[in-house]
């Protein structure tokens, strides 16, 4: 599952403590690629990019909103001049308002919509034009089980991510000819700052409702993620992998 000499790029990365970017950063780093970690808070950005350098590989923090053309330009600009090419991109940045439909502002919808999955479409539109000059790359965008089967008060968020699922499905078939493989993970309950959030009776009942019996880990995502950028994934892309405990089947 070697990296070495591979260059990830990493949105959304920066949350400290138990987030999904920064397992996937630091599970990629172990492997040997230098990281480059895109945040909206630099120093947050900068505190993962020291653990991955702790790891002995290069790493850049960035700072710069995925919903802004000219930031994702700079940033992506930014990158190649640090490690001159991209093989990876993870879509992870996101943002949950929550809300019923009937009560939802247009604010909260838009916001959603703008950071998930406009976000993902302006950071793979730019990244895309680096990897076609390689002729070759790994795209992941991080989805949820909630744009496959929807969820009550989530309208702004499940329809943000079944979108980039269909953003994912078009993108492959787009740029598989390129050399590029571009697939999604729709995480689950996941033991995030979000769900510690939860009230521990909510956390329960979710739990029984999962086959495996217990929320997952974000380092259980990380390691779906590095199954899907590196080598053994080579045959595999527009395809959508679950990592849900079973919630979803």
């Amino acid at each position: 599952m070697s990296l070495k000499g591979k260059t990830a790029f990493i949105t959304g990365a920066g949350r400290a403590g138990k987030g999904i970017g920064r397992s996937i950063a630091v599970l990629l780093a172990q492997q040997g690629a230098n990281i480059a970690i895109a945040d909206f808070v630099k120093e947050a950005a900068e505190a993962v990019a020291g653990e991955a350098r702790a790891l002995g590989v290069e790493a850049l923090a960035l700072q710069g909103s995925v919903t802004s053309s000219e930031d994702v330009v700079r940033m992506t600009s930014e990158v190649q001049q640090k490690f001159e090419k991209i093989d990876i991109l993870v879509n992870n940045a996101g943002i949950v308002r929550d809300q019923l439909l009937v009560r939802m502002s247009d604010e909260d919808w838009h916001a959603v919509l703008e950071t998930n999955l406009t976000g993902a479409f302006l950071c793979t539109r730019e990244v895309a034009k680096v990897m076609i000059r390689q002729r070759e790359g790994r795209i992941v965008n991080m989805a949820s089980v909630m744009g496959v089967v929807g969820n009550a008060g989530q309208a702004n968020y499940s329809a943000s991510k079944g979108g980039l699922i269909a953003l994912t499905k078009t993108t492959a078939k787009e740029l598989g000819r390129r050399g590029i493989n571009v697939n999604a993970v729709a995480p689950g309950f996941i033991q995030t700052v979000m769900t510690e959030e939860m009230p521990e009776d909510a956390r329960a009942k979710v739990s029984g409702q999962i086959p495996l019996d217990r929320l997952g880990t974000p380092e259980d995502v990380a390691r779906v993620v590095l199954f899907l950028v590196g080598e053994l994934s080579s045959y595999v892309t527009g395809q959508v992998i679950n990592v849900d405990g079973g919630l979803v089947m």
